[in-house]
């Protein structure tokens, strides 16, 4: 793949996830005005826009979700490629793409890599993370072999098997009044500034949030939206807002005075699953997925 090409793909795929020219160019370190030209180079060749943008705005429009839909793909299979190689030079027989959600608990892709270390050595996993909906959509594309999901879209050409289930979590200051109890219930948010995830980095959870809150007719006093939990500190940790998190966050933000409590609603536990396609006659995968799941039901009884 020419080096134009990728760099082509990374910058649309870079603004197309963060919707602003600094963030991608951070993502992707690259000045800002390297992304703008590389965006405006690709967009001449194309002879048309990927992007609907003003001053105040910038969206992807139905070109580009195309052209980033196949993008990401074909990124997938150029790593793929330099993977296998390198895999063959330490003599690894079968590589195993595997993508885990960053909801996901970290101690599921550890069990999964300390189990492939001790009992399929001639398999070499490839791990990487990516948001749920893509997951599944790499899956289904063939671009992953097993993705940890939190909460996937479903499809009758997936397998899916449930891995584990947890509750959010509420971040807040440690003297906030909240943190006297052991458990936060939905009520006790009201007419609070809540943070959330934005919306595009999981929608259909995202919905679930403000479809229980709109239920029980609990609305906070206004929203701010983040893309990682560590965002969330600082207005958590001055006490002005509390933050919606799963494990994996709660474990990175609970610090220097800042506390999280389990959420105590039954209706926004995130269940997270290990997704293949529904045609994987891979035997090595089976074997590793049948031993994975045994190593995890044995640790629930411990």
């Amino acid at each position: 793949m020419a080096r134009n090409e990728t760099k082509y793909m990374e910058s649309v795929i870079a603004l197309a996830e963060e919707l602003n020219f600094t963030l991608a160019a951070q993502k992707v370190h690259v000045s800002q005005p390297v992304i703008s030209r590389n965006i405006a180079d690709l967009e001449t060749r194309l002879g048309g826009r990927l992007f609907d943008r003003n001053r105040k705005r910038v969206q992807l429009n139905r070109a580009g979700r195309a052209y980033v839909e196949h993008a990401r793909v074909a990124l997938l299979y150029g790593d793929r490629a330099f993977s296998a190689a390198r895999a063959a030079m330490q003599n690894a027989d079968l590589i195993l793409h595997v993508g885990k959600s960053p909801y996901a608990d970290p101690f599921l892709s550890s069990t999964l890599l300390s189990l492939q270390k001790e009992r399929f050595p001639r398999i070499r996993i490839e791990l990487s993370s990516q948001y749920s909906f893509d997951l599944a959509h790499e899956v289904l594309a063939g671009g992953l072999d097993l993705g940890i999901a939190t909460e996937p879209p479903e499809s009758p050409l997936l397998t899916t098997a449930k891995v584990a289930e947890a509750p959010f979590y509420i971040a807040m200051s440690e003297g906030d009044v909240l943190a006297r109890h052991a458990l936060v219930s939905l009520e006790q948010l009201a007419e609070r500034c809540w943070i959330l995830f934005e919306r595009r980095l999981h929608p259909t959870l995202y919905d679930s949030v403000m479809t229980v809150a709109e239920t029980k007719r609990v609305l906070p006093r206004r929203i701010q939206h983040i893309t990682a939990p560590e965002e969330a500190f600082p207005c958590v940790s001055e006490g002005g807002c509390v933050a919606f998190v799963v494990k994996a966050g709660a474990l990175r933000i609970a610090r220097d005075g800042v506390t999280v409590r389990p959420l105590a609603e039954d209706s926004l536990s995130l269940k997270t699953y290990l997704i293949s396609r529904s045609d994987n006659q891979s035997k090595d995968l089976s074997a590793l997925v049948r031993a994975f799941m045994k190593r995890l039901e044995k640790a629930r009884t411990l």
